[in-house]
C-alpha cells in the first residue's frame, strides 16, 4: 500500500469516475486504474463498482481512513516547511455559519495578508458534524458552540454571544420588545436537536427556570432555525449574529431576560499538536476577535463575559 494508490482512491471518491480521477491527479486512466487494483489485491477486497460506479461498502471504509492519512502527510510537510521560514501550508478549519458570516472575511483577510504562503481550507457546518470531524483528523480545527465534552480536544473560548427570540411579525410574541424566560414555558419554538450544544444550554436553563420549552421542530443548524423563524414557520431562539442588526425584513428580535448567553470556541485535538499554519490561523482569529469582535452587536469578546458564558455551558452538561 502506498500513497498514490491511496490518493487515486479518495480522487475516485471525489470525482466520481477514473478518467475525472486521473485529470484531478494530472496523470492518465491506466495509472489510476493500475494503482485501484493493485490495492484490492493487496487488500482482497473490491474497492470500487466498476459496473455501477461509486466506491463499494470496503471501498468507502478505506476513503475514510486514507483520508485522514493524507491529510497528516499534508500536516507534515506544512510542519517542517515552517520551521525555519514564513508560515506555508495549509490548514483545513471548520467554522458555525453564523460565526463564519462576520469572522471569515477578516480572517481569510489577514491570513493572506500574514502569511501569503498559507491557504486556509474552510468547512462550515453545525458543532454537532465538526466536532467529529476534528477528532477524526478531517479537520485541523473548528471554531464551534460550547459545551463540547471530549478529552482528546482542547477548548478555547474565543467570545460570549446574547441570544435572542426571532420571530416573524406575525407571531404572538413579536409585539413585544421583551419578555421573561418563564413567557415561554410550553410555547411551541424552532430548537436544536436534544443533545446538541445549543439545546443542553437551554433545556439547563429552562431546568432552573422551572419551565419547560416545547419543540414545534427541532432543526440541527442556527442558520437554518433563523432561515424558518424569518419565513414565518415559527419562533426561534438563536444568537445575536444569526441576524445582525443591519439585516432588515419581515421580523422582529425580542429580548429574553434571564436568557444565557452562548460561548463560541476553538477546539483542535491535543496530539498531534496544531500544525504551524493551524497555530497561525488560531492567532489571525484571537487578534480579530480582540480587536474588532465588540463591534459586532451582541458578540463580548470579553473575558468576564466569556467566563459567565463559560460557566452556563458548563453547567448544561451537569446530570
Amino acid at each position: 500500500m502506498d500513497v498514490r494508490q491511496l490518493s487515486a482512491l479518495v480522487a475516485i471518491a471525489d470525482h466520481g469516475t477514473f478518467s475525472a480521477a486521473a485529470r484531478a491527479l494530472f496523470t492518465v486512466q491506466s495509472n489510476v486504474s493500475g494503482h485501484i487494483s493493485r490495492l484490492e489485491r493487496e487488500l482482497g477486497v473490491t474497492l470500487v463498482d466498476r459496473s455501477g460506479g461509486g466506491l463499494t461498502d470496503e471501498g468507502a471504509r478505506v476513503v475514510e481512513r486514507a483520508r485522514r492519512i493524507l491529510n497528516e502527510i499534508d500536516d507534515i510537510s506544512a510542519d517542517m516547511t515552517s520551521r525555519h521560514a514564513a508560515v506555508s501550508g495549509q490548514t483545513r478549519i471548520g467554522v458555525i455559519g453564523t460565526t463564519a458570516r462576520w469572522l471569515l472575511p477578516q480572517l481569510l483577510r489577514t491570513v493572506r495578508d500574514q502569511h501569503p504562503g498559507l491557504r486556509a481550507i474552510v468547512h462550515e457546518g453545525a458543532t454537532s458534524t465538526l466536532v467529529p470531524n476534528v477528532l477524526g483528523g478531517q479537520l485541523n480545527g473548528a471554531v464551534v458552540h460550547l459545551p463540547v465534552d471530549d478529552p482528546e480536544l482542547v477548548v478555547e473560548p474565543l467570545f460570549a454571544e446574547d441570544l435572542f427570540l426571532l420571530a416573524d411579525r406575525s407571531h404572538p410574541l413579536a409585539e413585544r420588545t421583551s419578555i421573561d424566560f418563564r413567557d415561554l414555558d410550553d410555547v411551541p419554538l424552532l430548537l436544536p436537536p436534544t443533545g446538541a450544544p445549543l439545546r443542553r444550554v437551554l433545556d439547563r436553563a429552562a431546568a432552573a427556570a422551572g419551565i419547560s420549552l416545547r419543540a414545534d421542530a427541532e432543526v440541527d443548524g442556527v442558520r437554518l432555525l433563523a432561515s424558518l423563524a424569518f419565513d414565518g414557520y415559527g419562533a426561534a431562539i438563536v444568537p445575536a449574529t444569526a441576524a445582525p442588526m443591519w439585516l432588515q425584513g419581515s421580523f422582529t428580535r425580542v429580548t429574553v431576560h434571564d436568557l444565557p448567553r452562548r460561548v463560541v470556541a476553538f477546539v483542535h485535538r491535543r496530539r498531534p499538536r496544531p500544525t504551524a499554519p493551524t497555530l497561525a490561523t488560531l492567532d489571525a482569529l484571537r487578534t480579530i476577535i480582540a480587536e474588532h469582535g465588540d463591534e459586532q452587536a451582541g458578540v463580548h469578546p470579553n473575558a468576564a463575559a466569556i467566563t459567565r458564558g463559560k460557566a452556563t455551558a458548563t453547567s448544561a452538561t451537569a446530570p
